[in-house]
């Protein structure tokens, strides 16, 4: 169950961890996302350097944890591999307990065959299965169910992959920025700081251009940028560094 909204707001480290087969994805698929992720400012979480082995790194089960977003890439080979699966129940149970959102991408897979685990896709994960105990199938199974009935894109929609890439990245920002107020509405005081922030700034400066610079949680750019909105005789340009919450605030006056 997702925390209450009298609990405190969640700071997020990462906007986005994917999950995903290697081999099926990471120099195709993956590689191009994650760029496109970077030219819109959206930080993703980098396994590289882990180590892979027959059970989930505690330190992937933390940034699944700490990632606002995760997005399931569901290919030929997902069910191959015990560690996607393993990912993939960690990723549910962050989903119904921290309120994670979840997307999907079917990449070379019918949605059919992952909910019901049938076909090609069935027969790989039921390979594994066959070295596994009852339970761990049951969980797994139940967690592609869960995957097979979230609407994500599905490539063989697309006739272009980098247009559809480029859709998902509109769509986490999208998501991204209307998952803010709520991280930020039970923060007690802000408001004041940011009136104090405000009156630093000198809006009323005629000449010349200003720079601040605000690290914080994802999102507290967003809030700032709404609230100088209204004040600002120009306009206000948001830069994000694609890796962290530090954010670049440019505001011409």
């Amino acid at each position: 169950m997702a925390s209450s909204s009298s609990s405190p707001p969640r700071t997020w480290r990462y906007r986005v961890f994917a999950s995903f087969h290697g081999p099926d994805a990471r120099k195709t698929f993956l590689s191009h996302l994650r760029n496109q992720f970077s030219s819109n400012g959206i930080s993703m979480f980098d396994d590289q350097g882990i180590e892979r082995g027959q059970t989930i790194a505690p330190a992937l089960t933390q940034a699944i944890r700490e990632s606002r977003i995760s997005i399931v890439v569901l290919s030929k080979k997902y069910a191959s591999s015990s560690w996607c699966l393993d990912e993939l129940v960690e990723i549910f149970k962050c989903k119904e307990d921290l309120g994670q959102i979840v997307m999907t991408v079917f990449y070379g897979v019918d949605p059919s065959e992952v909910r019901k685990q049938t076909g090609d896709f069935g027969t790989v994960f039921n390979e594994t299965c066959a070295r596994k105990t009852e339970e761990e199938r049951q969980k797994w199974g139940q967690a592609l169910t869960d995957a097979g009935n979230i609407a994500g894109e599905h490539l063989f929609n697309w006739d272009n992959e980098c247009k559809m890439i480029e859709k998902i990245a509109r769509d986490v920002s999208n998501k991204l920025n209307t998952t803010i107020s709520k991280d930020f509405k039970d923060m007690v005081g802000i408001e004041a700081h940011l009136e104090k922030l405000l009156s630093l700034l000198q809006l009323d400066y005629e000449d010349g251009a200003m720079i601040v610079g605000i690290t914080g949680p994802a999102g507290i750019e967003k809030l700032f940028k709404d609230k100088i909105k209204g004040n600002a005789k120009s306009y206000l340009i948001l830069m994000r560094f694609a890796m962290s919450s530090k954010m670049i605030l440019v505001a011409e006056v």
